[in-house]
């Protein structure tokens, strides 16, 4: 999976700032946690969520602005992030058994990469909102077409090893950076 995809400039370094990690562990973890954080855009989770309800929701968080209030010189509003993974995964369960996995494969700090996946969530869907540019169902446009290409692929939701494809689906789909 190419980062570059989800993660909008910077991500990185806010995320070895905020949480006191190396850029490779950063780098790792990320990489660990964005298959299951796609994974619940694409409702492979216990409460699916749809792509115009999600998209609703990241508009009346920040849209765009998301990704100021990680990678801005003020504190991370984490609670905002935590709101998304609410919706993304439906429990705090799930966004600790995430981490769980997640730090099987990566041998990160499960505590670590807890901390990490609200402000994944943030980036990514800031990011979305940016890449959607603001059109009028342009974000609901951009959520469904990343469901789509998921579930036109089998999903890859989960771990880290499933994740193979997915960086190619949504560059297609996001045209890049």
């Amino acid at each position: 999976m190419n980062l570059a995809d989800l993660l909008p400039e910077g991500s990185l370094d806010a995320l070895t700032q905020q949480l006191g990690i190396s850029r490779e562990d950063a780098e790792r973890g990320a990489q660990a946690l964005l298959p299951s954080l796609i994974g619940g855009i694409n409702g492979k989770t216990a409460a699916p969520v749809e792509p115009a309800g999600l998209a609703a929701q990241v508009q009346a968080l920040g849209g765009s602005g998301l990704i100021d209030n990680v990678v801005g010189s003020n504190p991370t509003d984490t609670g905002l992030g935590n709101q998304l993974l609410g919706s993304l995964f439906g429990s705090k369960d799930v966004s600790r058994e995430v981490a769980g996995q997640a730090s099987q494969a990566t041998g990160l700090d499960p505590a670590i990469l807890k901390k990490m996946l609200p402000i994944l969530a943030m980036l990514i869907a800031g990011h979305l909102a940016k890449r959607s540019g603001g059109q009028q169902g342009g974000l609901e446009s951009i959520l469904g077409s990343i469901a789509g290409a998921l579930a036109g692929s089998g999903g890859s939701s989960g771990s880290a090893a499933s994740a193979g494809g997915l960086g190619g689906i949504l560059g297609s789909i996001l045209g890049g950076r």
